[in-house]
Parts: C-alpha cells; structure tokens; sequence
C-alpha cells in the first residue's frame, strides 16, 4: 500500500485521502452506517464518495438476526443504496463455518433469528427444533424475541455433545435508545450452565473479513468500525488496515487506552474524514509526540496534553503517547487520559 505506511502497532501515517489507498472497504454497520434505524452523520458520504473512486463496499456485520435483503433494504433506505450480495452477515459466516466442525447435512439446532435460520439451512444443513433431536451443533445468534427456553434448549444440547458455534460474541449492541445485550451476553448464559466455550466466526475472527476480501479478489482491503474489541482487533488479527469511527461504541479515550491487539491504525471522527489524510503523530527528541497543532507526552506516568480535546489530532496525538509509553513497559495513569468532547456518547 503505497500511500499507508504502518508502524508496528502504532498509527498509520496516509499521505493521501484515505478513500484512495483501498480497494475493498469492509464496513461494519451498527455504530457506522447507522445507529438502530436512525442514520449517522456522514456515513452516506462517506461511503458514496469511495464508491465513487471505484472501491468495492461490503458491509460486514456481527448481526446475525435479519436477513441480507432486510439489511440491503435499510441501508438503501438511508441514502446508501446496497445489494443483498454487498451485505455479509455474520449468520452467513457462522453457516459457512459449521463445515470446519460437523459433517454436511448434519442436524443443527439453531438459537436465533431467521437470518441465521435461513443461513444455515441454505448451506445444507437440517435445522431441528429441540436438544431431543441430537444436534450435532448448537448455532447461536442474535435475536429480540430469544427467551430462556430457547438459552436452556441449547445448553441442554451442548452438554449432550453438540458443538457450540456462536455467529459472534458481542456482549452489546448499539440501538437508537443507547446500548442493549449483545449475543456475547446470550452466548454467555449458556456458557455458564455448559462450561463450554464456543468457537465464534463472528469479529474479532477475521474470519469474515478473509470471506469478503476473497469473495472479491481484492488486495488492499481497509476495515471500517466503531468497536475496538471486535472491528479493529480483527483487523489487526488479520493484517488488514483498520479504521476506528468515534460515531458507535468505542471511544477516543477508549482507543488511547487500547491494548495492542485493538489498536486502530487510523481514527476518524465520523466517515467525512475519508476525503482526508490521516497523518501519524511523530516524536520530537524531548520524547514528545506532535499532529497537527496538538501534543501529547507522559511525565512520572501520567498523559500530558496540548491542544483541544475537541479535535481529533489531540486523540492521536495521546494514543501515539500512551501506545509507546505502555509498549516500552511504562504504566500510564488512566486517571491521567481525559474524556474527549468528540464522537458519540450515549
């Protein structure tokens, strides 16, 4: 990637608008193409402006509950207008996953919404209705209407030896009235009456994110996400340039104080920014670390700033500092790293 330059687990330093350094932009919807049904400042621009410029769009979701039509329909309905096949659920990639555990055509019972019912019975598979049945594996996802039969269903089967395979393991989802239990906080229950840990196709596998760069013959993919647990840390499991937007769950304080494996490689404010380059912090001799009209350094372990809190070169200026201080064995105060007035807050 000519114009990204990638240092370590540190940010990457762009020199030219981002939209030009990919060929592929794998985006995750909750948090950045929309917030529940309502849209999200800059999200349609942003992603209409690297269609423009010829990059292929795939929305890669951990929601395993609609089906990719429904999905299609929404974006569309928003301004972003989306085929089912730019849609990748996470349904989709547990379905197609099953196949690393169980043999064709086995019986699997499915704790879900249609979307992943759907899914698994299109990649062969018998769908059944309860533990009785002797399922060969349990597939979970994400549904408002599961209960606690549905959870115990389940548990009954695994303890019986049926493979767990969740579509992903977030533990909260992002809705227009703030954030509510995920399926990683579903997944959990059962895990509690089990024992058993599931194996998970969702983000932060980069599972997915292989399926669509693949599927597309792509070579310089870039992700787009809001959650550091599961977008960006998949990006950095699979090697992929990773964008944080501080429009969903994580935010700028959150990826100052990000452990290496969830580091972003670039942050944003919101999707505009994708027009811009993205400079990387650098360090004077002093140990000091400059972007923009900002700066960030740690003195007796604790983050010392100049510059607005408003504006998004004091964020990387602060993750450039705090990232090289952790990184060579130095612990920085998290008292010492403030709030950020940007991004989303619930």
């Amino acid at each position: 990637m000519s114009d990204a330059t990638q240092t370590g687990a540190g940010l990457a330093h762009v020199t030219s608008p981002l939209i030009d350094v990919c060929d592929i932009a794998l985006i995750d919807l909750d948090g950045v193409a929309y917030r529940g049904h309502q849209p999200i400042a800059h999200a349609a621009e942003g992603i209409g402006e690297l269609r423009a410029n010829g990059v292929t769009t795939i929305f890669v979701t951990n929601n395993a509950s609609r089906l990719p039509e429904e999905v299609a329909a929404q974006l569309t309905a928003l301004d972003i207008e989306t085929r089912p096949a730019e849609v990748l659920t996470a349904a989709q990639a547990c379905a197609r996953y099953l196949d690393e555990f169980i043999e064709p055509g086995a019986r699997v019972l499915v704790v879900g919404a249609k979307g992943l019912r759907v899914a698994v019975a299109e990649a062969g598979y018998e769908l059944v209705a309860t533990a009785e049945d002797e399922p060969a594996a349990v597939a979970q996802g994400f549904g408002p209407d599961l209960g606690w039969r549905d959870l115990a269903e389940a548990a009954y089967a695994i303890q019986r030896g049926a493979r767990h395979i969740a579509s992903n393991l977030d533990l909260s989802l992002p809705t227009d009235r703030g954030f509510a239990p995920g399926n990683g906080s579903l997944v959990r229950a059962v895990v509690a009456a089990t024992g058993v840990e599931p194996e998970s196709a969702g983000k932060p596998s980069p599972t997915m994110y292989d399926m669509a760069v693949r599927a597309a013959g792509a070579t310089r993919p870039l992700v787009i996400g809001d959650r550091l647990d599961t977008d960006l840390a998949g990006a950095r499991a699979g090697g992929y340039l990773g964008i944080l937007v501080l429009t969903g769950v994580s935010s700028a304080r959150d990826a100052v104080l990000a452990e290496a494996a969830m580091r972003p490689h670039i942050i944003l404010e919101n999707l505009a920014a994708l027009r811009e380059p993205h400079p990387a912090p650098a360090r004077d001799a002093a140990g000091s670390w400059s972007c923009g009209a900002a700066a960030a350094r740690i003195e007796g372990g604790r983050l010392v700033l100049t510059g607005s809190l408003s504006d998004i070169d004091t964020v990387r200026a602060a993750a450039a500092a705090v990232w090289a201080a952790t990184d060579g064995g130095i612990t920085v105060d998290e008292a010492s790293v403030p709030h950020f007035d940007l991004g989303y807050v619930s």
